[in-house]
C-alpha cells in the first residue's frame, strides 16, 4: 500500500530538475552563441541522438544518470512523440533561456540554464509543461474513458458564489481519494488557528509511528513539532505519521464536521475519518472479518468498530511490504467526488487563511505550476487508486479547482496516465 509524497507529477518528467545557480535578469537578453548551440542541439538530445556526456554538465550527469536519461527519453517518446524542432526562445540572462520545442504531439516549455564557462554544457533542465496540440477538454474526456476501471474529473470556476462546473466527466460521482483526505485536516487545523483555539506555532509532541509515506515515522519518539511543521509535512510530502498525530491533535470529532463543512455531498461515506496507522491496520488479512462490514456500516457503528476493536487493532503487525502491488480492501478509505473535493478547495481559498494556502502551495504538484500566479496540491494513491486536488489561480486573476480520480479493483493504476490527463486538464485553464 502505498500513500501519494510528490508523485502527482511535481512534473511528467520530473528528474529533469537540476538547475543551475539562478542569474539576474537582464533586459532585451538574447542567449549567448554558448546557449544557442546548446538550444539547437536540444531536438537531437531528446529524441536520443544527442551527445550525454558532451551536452551536460557534470552536476547534471550527477544528479540524472545516463541510464535515468534513457528512460526518460522513452517516456517522453511513448507520450509525445520524436522531437521535431525549436520553435520558439525567451531568453532570460545570456545563458538562460525558456524554449518551445515541438514534438510530433505536443509543445513543451523547457528552461535551459547553461555553465557561462567554456564549453557552456547544459547545468539545469526543467520542463515546465507540455501541452497537446489542438487539445480540448472534449479530448481529455474522451481519454479518461478510455482508462479502464472507474475514472472522473471537474474544472470549477471559483467565484463569490459556490463552484461552478466548466467542465465534468462523472463530477459528482463519489472515489476513494487516498491521502487527499488530508486537506480535510488541513482545513480544520485553519479554522481552529482562526478561532484562537490553536496557533500554527503550537509546539506538541509527535503522535505514534505510521508507516511511509514521509520522514517523521523515523523521527524521536514524541519530539517536539510545531502545528505548522506537522500540516507542511503532512501536505507537501503526506507524511503519514504527521497526519495521524494532527488528526488526534485537533480531535476527530471536529475533524468529521469538518468533512461536511467543507462541501462532501456524502459524508457518511467517509466517516469516522480514519488515521492512515488505523487505515493500514483494517487492510490487514489479520483484520479482513472487521474491514468485509465496513461499507454497509453506519459511521456510529464504525466508530463502535473502532472502540470495540481498539485493542486487538492496536496489536496488530503492518509493514510496508504486506499489501503488495494489488488493491487491498479498497472498503477502507477516504470517499469524495471531484465536485467535493473542488468544494474543500474553495472552502480552504475562502476560510483556509494565508499559512493554509501557503502549505498547500508548498507542492504544485505539476511541471506546469509555472502558467499560474498561484498553484495548491494534494493527491493521493495506492495501489488501485489515484486521486489530484488542484487550486489555482490565473495570471488573470481567476480561481479555478481541478479535481480528478481512477480507480480500479483488479490492478494498478497507470499513474503516468493520469498525470498527464490531469496537467492537459490545467493546461486548459491557465489562460482563463
Amino acid at each position: 500500500m502505498r500513500w501519494l509524497v510528490q508523485t502527482l507529477a511535481l512534473c511528467l518528467l520530473a528528474p529533469l530538475t537540476v538547475q543551475a545557480q539562478a542569474q539576474a535578469p537582464t533586459a532585451a537578453a538574447q542567449p549567448a552563441a554558448g546557449l544557442q548551440a546548446r538550444i539547437d542541439a536540444l531536438p537531437a538530445m531528446l529524441n536520443g541522438t544527442g551527445d550525454y556526456d558532451g551536452y551536460f554538465a557534470d552536476t547534471f550527469k550527477a544528479a540524472v544518470p545516463r541510464a535515468q536519461w534513457n528512460a526518460l527519453l522513452a517516456q517522453i517518446r511513448a507520450q509525445h512523440g520524436a522531437a521535431v524542432k525549436v520553435e520558439g526562445v525567451t531568453a532570460t540572462t545570456p545563458y538562460s533561456a525558456e524554449v518551445k520545442l515541438g514534438f510530433e504531439k505536443s509543445v513543451a516549455t523547457i528552461a535551459l540554464n547553461a555553465d557561462p564557462a567554456p564549453p557552456h554544457r547544459i547545468a539545469g533542465m526543467l520542463i515546465r509543461s507540455i501541452e497537446p496540440r489542438g487539445d480540448t477538454v472534449v479530448r481529455i474526456a474522451d481519454d479518461f474513458r478510455k482508462l479502464p476501471g472507474k475514472a472522473a474529473f471537474g474544472v470549477y470556476a471559483l467565484g463569490a458564489a459556490a463552484p461552478t462546473s466548466v467542465a465534468e466527466l462523472g463530477g459528482t460521482d463519489a472515489l476513494p481519494i487516498g491521502s487527499a483526505f488530508k486537506l480535510w485536516i488541513l482545513a480544520e487545523a485553519a479554522r481552529q488557528t482562526a478561532a484562537g483555539t490553536r496557533r500554527w506555532d503550537d509546539v506538541v509532541p509527535l503522535g505514534e509511528r505510521s508507516l511511509p509515506s514521509g520522514v517523521m515515522q523515523r523521527w524521536p519518539a514524541g519530539a517536539p513539532v510545531t502545528l505548522h511543521t506537522l500540516a507542511t509535512q503532512m501536505i507537501s510530502i503526506s507524511d503519514n505519521t504527521a497526519t495521524d498525530t494532527l488528526l488526534n491533535l485537533l480531535g476527530r470529532d471536529r475533524v468529521d464536521a469538518m468533512v461536511a463543512a467543507a462541501g462532501v455531498a456524502n459524508p457518511a461515506a467517509t466517516l469516522p475519518v480514519l488515521g492512515t496507522m488505523e487505515a493500514f491496520r483494517l487492510k490487514s488479512p489479520a483484520n479482513a472479518a472487521l474491514a468485509a462490514g465496513w461499507t454497509q456500516a453506519t459511521p456510529d457503528q464504525r466508530r463502535h468498530i473502532l472502540r470495540d476493536n481498539a485493542a486487538r487493532l492496536a496489536a496488530t503487525r503492518v509493514e510496508p511490504g504486506m499489501f503488495g502491488d494489488k488493491p487491498v480492501a479498497q472498503q477502507i478509505e477516504w470517499f469524495a467526488s471531484p465536485a467535493d473535493m473542488a468544494r474543500t478547495m474553495d472552502w480552504l481559498r475562502r476560510n483556509g487563511g494565508e499559512q493554509a494556502l501557503a502549505i498547500l502551495a508548498v507542492n504544485p504538484g505539476t511541471a506546469s505550476a509555472a502558467l499560474f500566479d498561484y498553484i495548491g496540491f494534494k493527491g493521493g494513491s495506492e495501489a488501485g487508486v489515484i486521486f489530484g486536488a488542484f487550486l489555482v489561480r490565473t495570471r488573470a486573476g481567476n480561481w479555478y479547482a481541478v479535481t480528478g480520480g481512477w480507480t480500479r479493483r483488479d490492478a494498478q493504476v497507470d499513474n503516468a496516465a493520469f498525470l498527464a490527463l490531469m496537467t492537459r486538464l490545467l493546461a486548459t485553464v491557465a489562460s482563463r
